[in-house]
């Protein structure tokens, strides 16, 4: 009786919710997820995607993000498994049949860096429960609401539709969550004000540029005339002076009938120094530098923004698909979905040749060190080595312990 209950626990119910109105909920929180803020207008449009230097800032963020590999582990020490059950393992390797792995964690890392919140909906089997499918969800709005004791999320679709989902049916990342319990707080209102001077500076350029073949002469007639001879004389002052084919280009005369003044236009452009601070502190905003967007980074550097990038989010993401991928009894009999980083190796040659020692102390396996070295795998390449001269403490000591006792005894022969 007590397993009939706890299986129809986990098959609930259907997670979309159609008639929502009708429950009266206790609370309630709503985010913005992509919008623009009151009545003011930005030239960037308020999309931060379609910034060139927001998308370069995140770009590497999101193609670290997909390299990373996930794996469900059980257990710990010499109990550990990898891949306990397929099924898992096909999830993470094919979260849905539209998407890779890749693809998919790209998608999430994307949505977080661009709105600080990232859902992706786990679809379950309606028999036993069990996650079969993700799809990443991209709302223009989502609203919490709590009802019932559980918690649900109503996302607002960019083609105006409505969905409802139970909280626990969805994985999500969030980033800057200071004042708000559930979402993060969307970064587009802290971008607004550089977002808008970069999109002047853009549009100043761009009007420079248009200003540039505007009018460059003014002829002043000393006398009254009909429009269509001010007409014919500017004509002819254009072809007999200005035309790069006329004989006299370069040279302009005219006589006590008319005044020639050259217009010198005067178009502000701020400088470089100006516009380089403002796209610094969108890179600071987003934690990388010039180095990291142009790919032009050192070792160092890229350790740096690995720890504070890229890190975080697979800790963030593996926590998350754990928390909802597997029940509380589960999680007690120590399974977990952990995002490893051997594809993100960003070392020389030199530094590379020196993981060939971490082989034989176990620390890592042979195709491990070999994937750093963009070797393919070769047959019992996973199991770990170890030389017979580095042995534990404890070994250590039993095996100094056995040779006291074995000198002792030839002394005591001899006496």
């Amino acid at each position: 009786m007590g397993k009939n209950k706890k299986k129809n626990n986990r098959n609930r119910e259907p997670t979309v919710i159609k008639n929502q109105k009708a429950d009266k909920p206790n609370q309630q929180s709503t985010f913005q997820m992509m919008t623009t803020w009151g009545e003011h207008y930005y030239q960037w449009n308020g999309k931060l995607y379609d910034s060139d230097i927001v998308r370069s800032c995140i770009r590497p963020k999101v193609k670290a993000v997909g390299k990373l590999i996930g794996k469900h582990l059980r257990g710990e020490g010499e109990s550990l498994t990898i891949y306990p059950t397929p099924w898992i393992r096909e999830l993470l390797k094919h979260p849905n049949p539209y998407m890779t792995e890749q693809q998919f964690q790209e998608k999430m890392a994307a949505n977080l860096a661009l709105t600080n919140n990232a859902f992706a909906l786990i679809v379950r089997n309606e028999e036993t429960g069990s996650p079969m499918q993700l799809y990443p969800i991209e709302p223009l709005q989502a609203t919490a609401v709590e009802s019932g004791g559980n918690w649900y999320i109503e996302f607002l679709h960019k083609n105006g539709s409505q969905s409802v989902f139970r909280y626990d049916d969805l994985i999500h990342l969030k980033d800057d969550f200071y004042g708000n319990q559930i979402f993060g707080i969307n970064p587009a209102p802290a971008l607004a004000p550089l977002m808008e001077c970069v999109g002047t500076i853009d549009q100043g350029v761009v009007k420079a540029v248009r200003n540039s073949g505007m009018i460059r002469w003014l002829l002043k007639f000393n006398s009254a005339m009909r429009p269509e001879d001010i007409k014919e004389n500017v004509t002819a002052f254009v072809n007999n002076y200005l035309d790069v084919e006329s004989e006299s280009f370069g040279a302009a005369g005219v006589d006590i009938k008319a005044d020639a003044k050259q217009i010198e236009p005067k178009d502000y452009v701020p400088n470089a120094s100006v516009t380089d601070r403002i796209t610094d502190r969108i890179y600071s905003f987003f934690g990388v530098n010039k180095s990291i967007v142009q790919a032009d980074y050192t070792e160092d550097q890229w350790n740096a923004f690995y720890e504070s990038q890229i890190e975080p989010v697979a800790v963030q993401m593996g926590e998350a698909m754990t928390m909802r991928l597997f029940s509380k009894r589960e999680i007690a009999a120590k399974n977990e979905i952990v995002f490893e980083s051997f594809r993100l190796t960003c070392a020389s040659m030199k530094t590379k040749l020196q993981l060939i020692s971490f082989v034989d102390r176990g620390i890592m396996n042979p195709n491990e060190v070999r994937a750093v070295l963009n070797l393919p795998p070769i047959p019992d390449g996973e199991k770990y080595l170890r030389r017979l001269d580095t042995i534990t403490v404890e070994q250590a000591e039993q095996q100094a312990g056995t040779n006291n006792g074995d000198e002792g005894g030839d002394t005591d022969g001899q006496s």
